[in-house]
């Protein structure tokens, strides 16, 4: 509604157009050929009250638009100095130039202060708590940190999951089916975190490990066993036959 042909539409009901047929014709572009459909929706009552609370919406519509761009022309400027950091933070996938602001602004630029990456998650409150029951280690609870950088992590990590080809999307689908999509996106999170410590702290921009990472991390056999007791963990029985005897 509030894109080109909408908001022309809206500007033109409330200076007191009310014919379907010309408010369909301010249509634009493809939804030109909705015009049927479009002057069949334009059909309706619309008093002088109505022209009153939809020009009050669109003017406080108007001042946010112009408000976040002086805003945004401002954070432009500050941030124009740390251009190489916010280029370096831009390289890890899922990672936009307004997140890797965020990011800047709430962690610094000295990765000094973090002894580890793992001390920068702690204190960022993206680190899984731990719970120890009975010598048995179950995954906790993330601890409280900054609000703010948590949602940017966490933006940046669904963008990552939905990726091709990449560690944090082959990371992601690895943990979302025994962890579920919640704790996955976590974990994806403190992996880009974790990225953002040392890029700051080295320089060097992201080189991803790739998408087989995992499978070649451990060997054939051992990732093969770990998928047999996920599968037999759902009360499955699982027989292993070699692929040519089929």
């Amino acid at each position: 509604m509030l894109g080109v042909s909408g908001r022309a539409m809206l500007d033109a009901l409330v200076s007191g157009t009310h014919d379907p047929t010309v408010l369909a014709e301010l249509a634009k572009g493809r939804l030109r050929a909705k015009l049927p459909a479009l002057r069949e929706a334009l059909e309706g009552r619309f008093r002088a009250h109505h022209a009153l609370l939809l020009g009050e919406l669109l003017a406080h519509l108007d001042y946010l638009d112009e408000a976040v761009e002086r805003l945004s022309s401002e954070v432009a400027r500050v941030v124009a100095p740390f251009s190489p950091l916010l280029a370096l933070l831009i390289t890890i996938p899922g990672v936009s130039q307004r997140t890797a602001e965020v990011i800047l602004a709430e962690i610094g630029t000295d990765m000094g202060q973090f002894p580890s990456a793992g001390h920068l998650a702690s204190w960022a409150g993206i680190c899984p708590g731990n719970n120890e029951s009975a010598g048995k280690h179950r995954a906790g609870t993330t601890r409280k940190g900054s609000r703010w950088l948590r949602v940017a992590l966490i933006e940046a990590a669904n963008a990552a999951a939905r990726g091709k080809g990449t560690y944090l999307a082959s990371q992601y689908a690895r943990l979302k089916g025994r962890r579920g999509h919640k704790k996955a996106i976590v974990a994806v999170a403190h992996s880009i975190l974790a990225i953002a410590w040392q890029l700051l702290s080295t320089g060097q921009p992201y080189s991803d490990l790739g998408a087989d990472w995992f499978l070649q991390r451990h060997s054939n056999e051992a990732y093969r066993n770990r998928l047999v007791r996920q599968l037999e963990r759902m009360g499955h029985k699982v027989t292993l036959e070699p692929a040519d005897a089929a």
